[in-house]
């Protein structure tokens, strides 16, 4: 069995309702499974969240939202053991 991330996206993103300094998200992460022969396609919202600095841009939190999904994404497929 193996698990590849394909493809991220930002689906959406804003403001935390009482953390000025922190921005909340969902990252739509493409995976495919392989057993076997069969590849089966999966589609996820993973939850993130990251803290906002001063002079960060609009393109740095989508990317930073984004790098904390494929962290996540990661850990999950280091949790499932070896692969291949």
């Amino acid at each position: 069995m193996r698990l590849e991330l394909i493809d991220i996206a930002l689906a959406e993103r804003q403001p935390h309702p009482t953390l000025a300094e922190r921005m909340t998200g969902k990252v739509r992460a493409i995976l495919t499974e392989t057993i076997g022969e069969q590849e089966i396609r999966h589609e996820i919202m993973v939850p993130v969240w990251m803290d906002v600095r001063e002079g960060m841009s609009e393109e740095d939190i989508e990317l930073g939202l984004m790098v904390k999904a494929a962290d996540i994404v990661g850990r999950l497929k280091q949790h499932m053991g070896p692969q291949g």
